[in-house]
């Protein structure tokens, strides 16, 4: 099945614009949501380069405002005719470890990658149901597999809180025709990363979005990206001792 009209959020950077050109050239139709407007203007003109037919609406949201999430993806829904695959991509990194005076950045953390996505959940499966029909997407970690230290502790928490709730969506939604899907990628350069130096199996943002949108045109319930190593490496982790896990975070 090809999904045609694709909403993408956190899409004016990193892995959400790498997506959204990856679906360009796929000949996708693409509603993308994020806060810079100036940046997602540049994207549309991006996209319009590779197919100037593509439809391309864009709208400004701030997905921790989460009255503002239902209403934008309506207007999407409403500029498009209907929304066949929302990806929740929008997320944050920031924090620290526990306790050492960092509460708020880890606060907003929690709330992006998790209460936001919530209300990006619930915005898009209402749209879906009443559709009866849809592909959600949402973009977890491979950091969710296991706990993990420092700054990355509250992400982890986040990730694993996602990728928990995503499949229990799958679960409600098994034998209807919609599909949810979760993908953790693995270490892919963008802005939420570019400070992080000599990080292994690190991939180019490019090569990283072709690996995302491949797993995501598959549609399966869980996969690790790229493939190599992060579909091995998870079977690692999830054994690894704690020491091990001190060493790699």
């Amino acid at each position: 099945m090809t999904r045609k009209n694709i909403l993408i959020t956190g899409a004016s950077s990193g892995l959400g614009r790498g997506m959204a050109l990856e679906f360009a050239r796929k000949g996708r139709n693409l509603a993308l949501a994020a806060r810079r407007v100036d940046r997602l203007e540049s994207l549309r003109d991006e996209i319009k380069a590779i197919d100037s037919s593509l439809q391309v609406s864009i709208r400004a949201l701030d997905v921790d405002n989460h009255e503002q999430v239902f209403e934008v993806f309506k207007a999407f829904e409403q500029d498009l005719g209907s929304l066949d695959r929302i990806i929740v991509n929008a997320g944050m990194g920031k924090g620290a470890s526990i306790g050492t005076g960092y509460f708020q950045a880890n606060r907003q953390t929690a709330i992006t990658n998790f209460v936001s996505a919530l209300a990006q959940c619930e915005a898009a499966l209402e749209i879906f149901r009443k559709q009866n029909a849809g592909h959600l997407v949402t973009i977890s970690s491979i950091s969710a597999l296991r706990g993990a230290r420092r700054a990355l502790n509250v992400y982890a928490a986040s990730k694993a809180a996602l990728s928990s709730m995503s499949e229990g969506m799958r679960i409600d939604l098994l034998d209807t025709p919609i599909v949810v899907s979760t993908v953790h990628p693995g270490f892919i350069r963008s802005e939420i990363n570019e400070k992080v130096k000599n990080t292994p199996f690190m991939v180019d943002t490019e090569t990283g979005c072709k690996a995302l949108v491949k797993s995501i045109e598959r549609e399966g319930a869980n996969s690790y990206v790229p493939a190599w190593p992060w579909a091995v490496v998870r079977l690692v982790l999830k054994v690894a001792p704690l020491s091990m896990l001190k060493k790699m975070s």
